[in-house]
Protein backbone atom coordinates (compact mmCIF):
# COMPACT_ATOMS: atom_id res chain seq x y z
CA UNK A 1 0.00 0.00 0.00
CA UNK A 2 1.33 3.45 -0.93
CA UNK A 3 2.36 5.89 1.76
CA UNK A 4 -0.30 8.41 2.67
CA UNK A 5 0.48 11.90 1.37
CA UNK A 6 -2.81 13.51 2.40
CA UNK A 7 -5.79 12.62 4.60
CA UNK A 8 -9.22 13.68 3.34
CA UNK A 9 -12.23 14.16 5.61
CA UNK A 10 -15.87 14.27 4.69
CA UNK A 11 -17.61 16.73 7.04
CA UNK A 12 -21.26 15.70 7.55
CA UNK A 13 -21.45 12.78 10.01
CA UNK A 14 -17.65 12.65 10.17
CA UNK A 15 -16.79 15.98 11.82
CA UNK A 16 -20.28 17.36 12.42
CA UNK A 17 -23.44 15.34 12.93
CA UNK A 18 -25.94 15.96 10.12
CA UNK A 19 -29.36 14.66 11.15
CA UNK A 20 -32.33 16.53 9.62
CA UNK A 21 -34.72 13.73 10.53
CA UNK A 22 -33.68 13.91 14.18
CA UNK A 23 -34.26 17.66 14.18
CA UNK A 24 -37.73 17.35 12.68
CA UNK A 25 -38.65 14.51 15.02
CA UNK A 26 -37.90 16.83 17.93
CA UNK A 27 -39.92 19.72 16.49
CA UNK A 28 -42.96 18.20 14.73
CA UNK A 29 -42.88 14.57 15.92
CA UNK A 30 -41.83 11.42 14.15
CA UNK A 31 -45.16 10.70 12.45
CA UNK A 32 -45.43 14.12 10.80
CA UNK A 33 -41.78 14.06 9.87
CA UNK A 34 -42.19 10.71 8.14
CA UNK A 35 -45.25 11.98 6.27
CA UNK A 36 -43.37 15.07 5.11
CA UNK A 37 -40.25 13.19 4.00
CA UNK A 38 -42.42 10.61 2.21
CA UNK A 39 -44.16 13.37 0.24
CA UNK A 40 -41.24 15.73 -0.41
CA UNK A 41 -37.71 14.91 -1.55
CA UNK A 42 -36.00 17.16 0.96
CA UNK A 43 -32.66 15.44 0.54
CA UNK A 44 -32.95 16.04 -3.20
CA UNK A 45 -33.60 19.70 -2.40
CA UNK A 46 -30.45 19.69 -0.30
CA UNK A 47 -28.47 18.07 -3.12
CA UNK A 48 -29.44 21.03 -5.31
CA UNK A 49 -27.98 23.37 -2.68
CA UNK A 50 -24.86 21.21 -2.45
CA UNK A 51 -24.42 21.55 -6.23
CA UNK A 52 -24.25 25.32 -5.84
CA UNK A 53 -27.91 26.33 -5.86
CA UNK A 54 -28.77 29.35 -3.76
CA UNK A 55 -29.73 28.08 -0.32
CA UNK A 56 -32.61 30.46 0.38
CA UNK A 57 -34.03 30.38 -3.12
CA UNK A 58 -33.95 26.58 -3.30
CA UNK A 59 -35.66 26.04 0.04
CA UNK A 60 -38.25 28.77 -0.54
CA UNK A 61 -39.09 27.37 -3.98
CA UNK A 62 -39.73 23.98 -2.41
CA UNK A 63 -41.87 25.58 0.29
CA UNK A 64 -43.90 27.37 -2.40
CA UNK A 65 -44.43 24.05 -4.20
CA UNK A 66 -45.78 22.39 -1.04
CA UNK A 67 -47.86 25.04 0.75
CA UNK A 68 -49.31 22.53 3.23
CA UNK A 69 -45.78 22.00 4.55
CA UNK A 70 -44.46 25.53 4.06
CA UNK A 71 -43.60 26.36 7.73
CA UNK A 72 -41.84 23.03 8.18
CA UNK A 73 -39.86 23.30 4.95
CA UNK A 74 -38.72 26.82 5.78
CA UNK A 75 -37.16 25.45 8.95
CA UNK A 76 -34.57 23.81 6.66
CA UNK A 77 -33.37 27.32 5.91
CA UNK A 78 -34.16 29.22 9.09
CA UNK A 79 -32.99 26.55 11.55
CA UNK A 80 -30.45 24.72 9.42
CA UNK A 81 -27.65 24.92 11.98
CA UNK A 82 -29.82 22.92 14.40
CA UNK A 83 -29.69 20.02 11.94
CA UNK A 84 -25.89 20.23 11.70
CA UNK A 85 -24.95 19.65 15.33
CA UNK A 86 -23.02 18.73 17.40
CA UNK A 87 -19.38 18.51 16.40
CA UNK A 88 -17.86 15.03 16.67
CA UNK A 89 -15.13 15.96 19.10
CA UNK A 90 -12.79 12.99 18.63
CA UNK A 91 -12.81 13.54 14.86
CA UNK A 92 -11.91 17.19 15.40
CA UNK A 93 -9.01 16.10 17.62
CA UNK A 94 -7.82 13.76 14.86
CA UNK A 95 -7.92 16.59 12.33
CA UNK A 96 -5.81 18.74 14.61
CA UNK A 97 -3.42 15.90 15.50
CA UNK A 98 -2.76 15.33 11.80
CA UNK A 99 -1.93 18.99 11.34
CA UNK A 100 0.45 18.93 14.30
CA UNK A 101 2.08 15.88 12.72
CA UNK A 102 2.52 17.85 9.47
CA UNK A 103 0.21 15.56 7.51
CA UNK A 104 -1.70 17.51 4.84
CA UNK A 105 -5.42 17.45 5.62
CA UNK A 106 -8.14 18.16 3.06
CA UNK A 107 -11.93 18.38 3.22
CA UNK A 108 -14.08 16.85 0.49
CA UNK A 109 -17.68 17.59 1.29
CA UNK A 110 -21.13 17.89 -0.17
CA UNK A 111 -21.93 21.33 1.22
CA UNK A 112 -23.72 24.38 -0.12
CA UNK A 113 -22.02 27.73 -0.57
CA UNK A 114 -24.29 29.59 1.84
CA UNK A 115 -24.68 26.70 4.31
CA UNK A 116 -20.90 26.48 4.63
CA UNK A 117 -20.87 30.20 5.39
CA UNK A 118 -23.40 29.53 8.17
CA UNK A 119 -21.35 26.65 9.58
CA UNK A 120 -17.89 28.26 9.55
CA UNK A 121 -18.31 30.68 12.46
CA UNK A 122 -20.01 28.00 14.54
CA UNK A 123 -17.31 25.41 13.82
CA UNK A 124 -13.96 27.23 13.50
CA UNK A 125 -12.12 23.96 12.77
CA UNK A 126 -13.65 24.13 9.28
CA UNK A 127 -10.99 26.77 8.56
CA UNK A 128 -8.13 24.46 9.57
CA UNK A 129 -7.82 22.33 6.43
CA UNK A 130 -4.90 22.71 4.06
CA UNK A 131 -7.33 22.45 1.14
CA UNK A 132 -11.12 22.50 1.05
CA UNK A 133 -13.10 20.92 -1.76
CA UNK A 134 -16.66 22.12 -1.27
CA UNK A 135 -19.21 20.78 -3.72
CA UNK A 136 -21.22 24.00 -3.90
CA UNK A 137 -18.21 25.82 -5.31
CA UNK A 138 -17.27 22.90 -7.56
CA UNK A 139 -20.71 22.43 -9.09
CA UNK A 140 -20.65 18.65 -8.63
CA UNK A 141 -21.37 16.33 -5.72
CA UNK A 142 -20.15 13.00 -4.40
CA UNK A 143 -20.34 10.22 -5.49
CA UNK A 144 -19.96 11.52 -9.07
CA UNK A 145 -16.54 10.62 -10.45
CA UNK A 146 -15.86 14.16 -11.60
CA UNK A 147 -15.52 15.54 -8.08
CA UNK A 148 -12.78 13.03 -7.21
CA UNK A 149 -11.03 13.76 -10.49
CA UNK A 150 -11.11 17.48 -9.71
CA UNK A 151 -9.49 16.84 -6.32
CA UNK A 152 -6.72 14.79 -7.93
CA UNK A 153 -6.03 17.41 -10.58
CA UNK A 154 -6.02 20.32 -8.12
CA UNK A 155 -3.83 18.73 -5.42
CA UNK A 156 -1.49 16.97 -7.86
CA UNK A 157 -1.05 13.89 -5.68
CA UNK A 158 -1.12 10.28 -6.79
CA UNK A 159 -4.64 8.95 -6.03
CA UNK A 160 -3.07 5.92 -4.33
CA UNK A 161 -1.56 8.25 -1.70
CA UNK A 162 -4.89 9.79 -0.66
CA UNK A 163 -6.63 8.38 2.44
CA UNK A 164 -10.32 9.37 2.49
CA UNK A 165 -13.03 8.83 5.08
CA UNK A 166 -16.77 9.25 4.51
CA UNK A 167 -19.87 7.89 6.20
CA UNK A 168 -21.58 6.87 2.94
CA UNK A 169 -20.72 3.63 1.17
CA UNK A 170 -21.47 5.06 -2.28
CA UNK A 171 -19.00 7.90 -1.73
CA UNK A 172 -16.36 5.47 -0.50
CA UNK A 173 -16.90 3.12 -3.45
CA UNK A 174 -16.48 5.99 -5.90
CA UNK A 175 -13.16 6.94 -4.28
CA UNK A 176 -11.99 3.33 -4.31
CA UNK A 177 -12.76 3.16 -8.02
CA UNK A 178 -10.26 6.00 -8.53
CA UNK A 179 -7.58 4.13 -6.57
CA UNK A 180 -7.86 6.09 -3.32
CA UNK A 181 -7.26 4.52 0.06
CA UNK A 182 -10.52 4.66 1.98
CA UNK A 183 -12.20 4.18 5.34
CA UNK A 184 -15.96 3.93 5.87
CA UNK A 185 -16.62 6.17 8.87
CA UNK A 186 -18.75 4.43 11.49
CA UNK A 187 -17.31 6.24 14.49
CA UNK A 188 -14.27 8.26 15.43
CA UNK A 189 -12.57 5.38 17.22
CA UNK A 190 -12.50 3.28 14.07
CA UNK A 191 -11.15 6.23 12.09
CA UNK A 192 -8.46 6.77 14.72
CA UNK A 193 -7.45 3.12 14.45
CA UNK A 194 -7.25 3.43 10.65
CA UNK A 195 -4.97 6.46 10.91
CA UNK A 196 -2.70 4.57 13.27
CA UNK A 197 -2.66 1.58 10.93
CA UNK A 198 -1.70 3.91 8.09
CA UNK A 199 1.18 5.18 10.26
CA UNK A 200 0.18 8.82 9.98
CA UNK A 201 -0.59 9.06 13.71
CA UNK A 202 0.68 7.20 16.75
CA UNK A 203 -1.68 5.59 19.23
CA UNK A 204 -1.09 8.47 21.61
CA UNK A 205 -1.71 11.11 18.95
CA UNK A 206 -4.95 9.42 17.87
CA UNK A 207 -6.53 9.35 21.33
Amino acid sequence: MADVQAVIFDIGNVLIEWQPERFYDSVIGQDRRRAMFDQIDLHGMNDAVDRGGNFRDTVYATADAYPDWRPEILMWHDRWIEMATPAIDHSVRLLRALRVADVPVFALTNFGIQTFEVAEPVYPFLREFDRRYISGHMGVIKPEAQIYRMVEEECGLDPATLLFTDDRVDNINAAMARGWQTHLFEGAKGWADRLVAAEVLTQEEAR
